[in-house]
């Protein structure tokens, strides 16, 4: 057996998490296996993506770099890979690599970087695949079906079938319509589900070979990222619950920059600006927060399958096991969005992190330090006993895992070029304060322990002058640091598209 740790990365997209469920005050998001990850070692409570974006935030993921220096600064963008990734450099020590699931992380799949397993390029759409119909032939369910429960596109989308109340099998090019559903086939329908099982198969094979090398397996579920499907069986955990309104759901955007005000769903929308108040009561809301928090029920289900095939075969003592998203949604919050553009609240860039690896970390543990998913890439290949040759901007949680009191850093950098509007947005945290800037827009400043949804942006209050001032020299430092020397002259340019 290596004496180097296997690893097996479960990622979820787009995750609904700060101010839902227990921060809110609202039901508890049921997700009982990320908290056996999490009790059975660290919860990383403060971690924050690298870029509130998909693309972006799964380069970032393979780099350990931010998006201005990985070049992959939009979805789509496909800049060229000009940097080591850790795959490759897991593959270059000795790891088997297995990849399940989605990728949007510039062109080309998964599968080109030494990768065995399910991957398809751009966004992506399971339910399209030979593999997800031989997954439902071998197990005779039928392909994932959904009545509809809310449309956010009307009144346009009437013309493409996808009315309420249809009968919809997910078949679009990306699976990622605005559209809410509860399934009228069995659970084991869902894609999370099928990438479960081939990941489980995989184990079952790995179990089996006489080599010793050590493996890799990352499983990537497209949700819960929009649309939000579920079975009435997991619906039924939060229908009967009180959801209260988000605290941001009702806010008049009047002290934030016009890019809160900018969003693509008709139904909630004139001239892409979100209407206030919202066209949508709570009541209605609150059913789509249902399917949400059911459709992460159930992804938590279908992972916690993995964990239950690695405990079954003898592999969980010897693996590193990370369980966290790419970044946030906006859904419900700041006026009442259904999806994101180019802010970033702590809805967006907050998401959930827990690690596990009896081998070195201590159960039970709860850590607040800023971490990000710059780090994950170096953290593996330390474990792995490689490294990165190009100089990277993320660092190894090694010495957290050993000891959470390790010196660490004491604010954190995110950033983001927009997504359907463009823009040059920085943001730094540190300590209870969080500073945004946003180029030709409005600035953002917020008192996190006192104003923990920002409701009030403290941009121009003269009493918090000294702050502002320690913030911007913050950001000034880490855009020193990260060579980010971008603005919005040289995205319209696209030069840094390569």
């Amino acid at each position: 057996m290596s004496n180097k740790p296997n690893i097996v990365f479960l990622f979820e997209d787009h995750q609904a998490y700060y101010g839902h469920g227990k921060l809110g005050n609202g039901p508890k998001i049921q997700k009982p296996n990320f908290e056996r990850v999490a009790s059975e070692g660290i919860h990383f409570t403060n971690a924050y993506t690298a870029c509130p974006l998909c693309g972006p935030a799964r380069r970032t993921i393979l780099t350990g770099l931010y998006p201005h220096n990985h070049g992959e600064i939009k979805n789509e963008t496909n800049s060229k890979y000009l940097h080591e990734n850790y795959l490759l450099k897991l593959a270059e020590v000795g790891y088997k690599n297995y990849y399940f699931g989605k990728w949007h992380a510039g062109r080309g799949t998964a599968l080109d970087f030494q990768c065995d397993g399910f991957s398809v390029p751009g966004y992506g759409n399971p339910y399209t695949t030979p593999e997800y119909e031989e997954y439902i032939k071998e197990n005779k369910i039928p392909f994932m079906e959904v009545e509809i429960q809310k449309n956010f596109l009307d009144p346009i989308s009437k013309s493409l079938g996808i009315n309420k109340g249809d009968k919809y099998k997910p078949t679009f090019p990306a699976y990622s319509e605005y559209v809410t559903g509860i399934m009228t086939t069995p659970k084991e329908s869902h894609e999370a589900f099928f990438l479960a099982e081939l990941a489980c198969n995989t184990l079952e094979k790995i179990a089996e070979m006489s080599d010793n090398n050590p493996f890799h397996l990352r499983v990537d579920f497209w949700g819960p990222h929009e649309p939000y499907f579920a079975p009435q069986e997991y619906i039924d955990l939060y229908s009967n619950q009180d959801i209260p309104e988000h605290p941001s759901f009702a806010d008049d955007l009047e002290d934030k920059p016009e890019i809160y005000k900018f969003d693509t769903s008709n139904l909630l929308t004139e001239d892409n600006h979100i209407k206030h108040p919202n066209p949508l009561p709570w009541s209605e809301w609150r059913k789509v927060l249902e399917i949400n928090y059911a459709e992460q029920t159930l992804i938590d289900e279908a992972g916690g399958l993995i964990l239950k095939t690695l405990d079954k075969l003898g592999l969980a003592d010897n693996t590193i096991v990370v369980w966290a998203a790419d970044h946030g949604d906006g859904l419900a919050c700041h006026g009442g969005h259904f999806d994101k553009d180019s802010y970033m609240p702590q809805e967006m860039v907050r998401v959930p992190m827990a690690v596990r690896y009896p081998d070195m970390i201590k159960p039970d543990q709860i850590c607040d330090k800023f971490v990000s998913n710059i780090d994950y890439a170096p953290t593996f290949l330390e474990l792995a006993d490689n490294k990165f040759k190009n100089t990277i901007d993320g660092e190894s949680l090694v010495p957290l895992f050993k000891n959470i009191d390790s010196e660490w850093r004491d604010d954190i950098f995110c950033e983001t070029h927009g997504h359907f509007t463009t823009i040059v947005g920085r943001l730094v945290v540190y300590d209870h304060y969080k500073y945004i800037y946003n180029e030709g827009y409005k600035d953002e400043l917020y008192d996190l322990k006192e104003d923990p949804f920002e409701l009030e942006n403290l941009i121009d209050n003269s009493e918090y002058g000294g702050i502002l001032k320690e913030l911007k020299e913050r950001l000034s430092l880490w855009r020193s640091k990260t060579n980010d020397k971008v603005t919005f002259e040289k995205i319209k340019g696209k030069k840094l598209i390569n």
